[in-house]
């Protein structure tokens, strides 16, 4: 905690010189005497008062004075508050693995229905973003807070070969450098400052994916920029094990080759089972989590499940509102005990 007018602290002085003061008067009372034929006589009539309710009004009001001085100073602290705008990126694995069967009516269309679902579920003030990845990646749709933008991007998507993960997860961190000037992009060149332990960005990556990389950066390095930057990564990997169907891509196999690159082994020679270590590893080191979905209905739930709604913003906001409550709070009370236990005559 930081005070803005530290000087009024030396108010605090007064302090000791009112129990200074107080003491003082105490002793400068002057005794009297009055005669009684008995002693038993005098104790009876006496009222029993014990020596800490003679004090301990005052003590209250000390307290009080205390605090109020505080407020005085006007303190701030650095308080984590939940994020009002926070950035969601949706990156989505479009390599033709996707296109597999085993999941009805495919991998890929089954992950639209869900991306498209958790789009429609979020608050109007969340920018959501839409990166593909294939064989390399790219923006498909910048954050944005339009739904109908975002739909239209989800449902756009089609499949090229190979798989880069590891280039997902850094023209994610591009898409929210875009429209966060607090952190630097990675294929700006510019080193990133790492943020603090703990420490993170209103802002996370929900990667989905149903194979391994193959080509581009190494997931794990692509990681490590995201915890550099204070961003979070869930992964997600998609399709059932040992998958035998043969995708069906249908016209895009042979006229769709956006994301480019050799796909190695034609039809249905490509690994189409899914990474979990890596997967795993990705989300631990951001300070994510990962999660497997191993049909359409498991996806939904893994997107309806996402904290969204723990992005929280460390915010530097002035306190001296409740140290004057706390000073009122303490006044008020030294008052009434004093009226209570010492009423006027």
């Amino acid at each position: 905690m930081n005070l803005l007018w530290p000087a009024f602290l030396y108010l605090l002085i007064l302090i000791p010189l009112m129990v200074l003061v107080y003491t003082l008067i105490l002793r400068r009372r002057k005794p009297f005497a009055v005669r009684f034929s008995s002693l038993s006589l005098i104790r009876a009539a006496l009222p029993k008062q014990s020596q800490w309710r003679r004090h301990f009004p005052f003590a209250l009001f000390l307290i009080a004075l205390s605090s109020l001085t505080v407020a005085l100073s006007r303190p701030v602290s650095t308080i984590t508050v939940p994020a009002s705008n926070a950035t969601i990126i949706l990156a989505i694995d479009v390599s033709r693995s996707m296109c597999s069967t085993d999941i009805l009516p495919s991998r890929l269309e089954a992950a639209k229905t869900a991306a498209l679902k958790f789009v429609q579920t979020q608050k109007g003030n969340t920018q959501i973003g839409v990166v593909a990845f294939a064989g390399f990646a790219a923006i498909i749709q910048p954050p944005t807070t339009d739904h109908a933008l975002l739909e239209t991007a989800i449902q756009n998507l089609t499949t090229a070969r190979r798989t880069a993960i590891g280039e997902g997860i850094l023209k994610s961190l591009d898409a929210i450098a875009e429209i966060d000037d607090s952190i630097t992009s990675p294929s700006s060149g510019v080193e990133a400052a790492p943020l603090p332990k703990g420490e993170y960005i209103p802002a996370i990556v929900v990667l989905l994916t149903d194979g391994a990389s193959n080509t581009g950066i190494p997931p794990l390095l692509g990681a490590q920029q995201s915890l550099d930057r204070g961003v979070r990564v869930y992964t997600i990997g998609f399709g059932t094990t040992n998958n035998t169907t043969i995708p069906n891509c249908g016209f895009q196999i042979q006229n769709n080759d956006q994301f480019g690159g050799s796909f190695g082994g034609g039809g249905g020679g490509f690994r189409r089972e899914i990474d979990e270590e890596t997967l795993k590893q990705v989300a631990d080191l951001t300070g994510g989590s990962y999660h497997l979905a191993a049909s359409a209905t498991e996806l939904q739930d893994v997107f309806e499940n996402l904290p969204t709604q723990l992005m929280t913003v460390k915010q530097t906001r002035e306190v001296s509102v409740i140290f004057a409550a706390i000073g009122a709070l303490f006044v008020s009370l030294a008052i009434a005990l004093s009226i209570l236990w010492h009423p006027l005559p």
